[in-house]
């Protein structure tokens, strides 16, 4: 049985966005879609008045942030299967706890609670840096939104760590019969030599781009594929690029055993600037792996 999708919603203008995203990402999948929404009213109950004789208003006011998600997304697309699950714990928590069984976890890019300064809500960057399956935060302009430029922008990083972003790319261009852009940014040491001048330094990342997609293109040979390998800082390029993408995808590696943010430089830079949403795929790599 297919894992579902998760959404998280929490009521704010930042979650309507994501809900839709994730109803046309569901439908394209064939994906059961699971909306979540992270509540302690429990802890408060004492504190807020009762709507009726057995309903605190915390607890009404979680039913309806999910009933209300439920809606939009039957109007969106009455064919996608949608369940709705009200937890007990706070919204990281929560999304996290359900990314253990689910497809792909998507979020806003900001929350209710955000401060209007913040570029990234505080959950949407705390569960792309410690989820171990792919995080997607929906954000960026609306033709990004609406996937109307046809193209999906993959930065390939690591062949040794970049595999599940490989994969999570091609799968995705096949489901939307759209072309997919990968980018491997390379940069000249800061201090060069003769012996190895430009040409040499954009050689091996041809060479490490080619090498990441070999499986990938081989598993799905529909795919159009448009390969580039650009000088300078991978965040940047990126970034640039998301203004002509629907979904900009990118690795992260996931240290077993370790508690705190795991995300690199590329997907932070991207989750805050990218004109898009953008798609962080983990991998997990034993501790003593990592440099």
């Amino acid at each position: 049985m297919e894992l579902p999708l998760v959404v998280g919603v929490d009521g704010s203008d930042g979650s309507l966005p994501a809900v839709d995203w994730a109803v046309d990402e569901a439908a394209r999948h064939g994906l059961p879609l699971r909306l979540v929404h992270g509540s302690l009213w429990e802890r408060y109950e004492g504190l807020t008045p009762s709507v009726g004789p057995d309903r605190p208003a915390g607890q009404v006011s979680a039913d309806h942030i999910v009933a209300s998600a439920a809606e939009r997304a039957g109007r969106r697309n009455p064919d996608v299967k949608v369940s709705t699950e009200v937890l007990p714990a706070d919204a990281t928590d929560a999304l996290l706890h359900e990314g253990d069984n689910a497809t792909a976890l998507v979020t806003g890019s900001r929350g209710r609670g955000d401060l209007k300064g913040l570029l990234l809500g505080s959950v949407g960057l705390a569960v792309a840096a410690r989820a171990h399956c792919p995080v997607v935060v929906v954000r960026g302009d609306q033709a990004g939104l609406a996937g109307t430029h046809r193209r999906i922008l993959l930065g390939a990083g690591d062949p040794a760590t970049g595999e599940e972003a490989a994969r999570f790319a091609f799968r995705e261009a096949e489901a939307r019969g759209c072309v997919l852009d990968v980018v491997r940014a390379w940069r000249r040491p800061a201090h060069g030599s003769a012996e190895a001048p430009d040409r040499d330094h954009q050689e091996r990342a041809r060479t490490e781009l080619d090498e990441l997609l070999r499986d990938a293109v081989a598993d799905h040979p529909g795919v159009r594929v448009h390969r580039a390998t650009v000088e300078g800082p991978a965040r940047k390029v990126l970034v640039h690029r998301s203004a002509a993408a629907d979904l900009v995808i990118v690795g992260t590696r996931r240290r077993q055993g370790h508690l705190g943010l795991q995300l690199g430089i590329v997907a932070h830079t991207l989750l805050h600037h990218a004109e898009c949403p953008v798609a962080v795929v983990p991998r997990r790599v034993h501790a003593e792996t990592i440099p």
